[in-house]
């Protein structure tokens, strides 16, 4: 089993999080973000990722330090879990329709952190949560485990549907990615290794 469990305490935030990367999307998430844990729940889901998530952090001030962190831990959990990444198919993508939303996931675990984000929001929140903390997090999963991805809106009005939309075809995209190919042998690159 690809297991993680990692705890990160800051001044601002304190995080508990385990993660199986080949479980069923069991998922027990707490953030004080309720929007967010909707969103982390999505990953965990679409992805087959149980996912247990206890975060504490200084939500009288809002919640960037909170959701940002939870990237990082989720990024290094991420890290831990794909080991030396011999055998996944480190590429996925996947085109999520959420109702009039339409939005692509597509990302690489190549081990050069990009995020390409290509999508924008009529609303400054949506529930108790900033939405330019949605591009934050992604970017914060990105550095803290060397992922390239690229998440694009093709279509839609509605901000929850939107964002709804970016967090399960992710989460779709992590299960095709990490999934095994036994006709690969070692790591996936004709480099014959996938890290900076």
């Amino acid at each position: 089993m690809r297991v993680a469990e990692i705890e990160r305490n800051t001044f601002e935030t304190k995080i508990k999080m385990k993660m199986n990367i080949d479980g069923s999307g069991k998922n027990n998430i707490s953030t004080g973000v309720g929007f967010f844990d909707h969103m982390l729940t999505h990953i965990s889901k679409h992805g087959f990722i149980d996912l247990d998530v206890k975060a504490e952090g200084d939500l009288y001030v809002d919640c960037h330090h909170t959701v940002e962190d939870v990237g990082i831990v989720f990024g290094k959990c991420l890290t831990e879990c794909v080991g030396n990444k011999e055998g996944i198919r480190r590429y996925g993508s996947f085109i999520m329709p959420m109702e009039e939303a339409l939005v692509i996931a597509s990302l690489d675990f190549s081990g050069r952190p990009l995020l390409c984000f290509d999508g924008e929001f009529t609303m400054e929140r949506i529930g108790d949560m900033d939405t330019e903390m949605i591009e934050e997090f992604f970017r914060a999963v990105c550095i803290n485990c060397g992922l390239n991805l690229h998440i694009k809106v093709l279509a839609g009005k509605n901000n929850h549907h939107i964002a709804e939309a970016m967090f399960k075809a992710f989460g779709n995209a992590l299960d095709i990615a990490l999934s095994y190919d036994e006709r690969i042998k070692g790591v996936h690159s004709t480099k014959g290794m996938l890290e900076v």
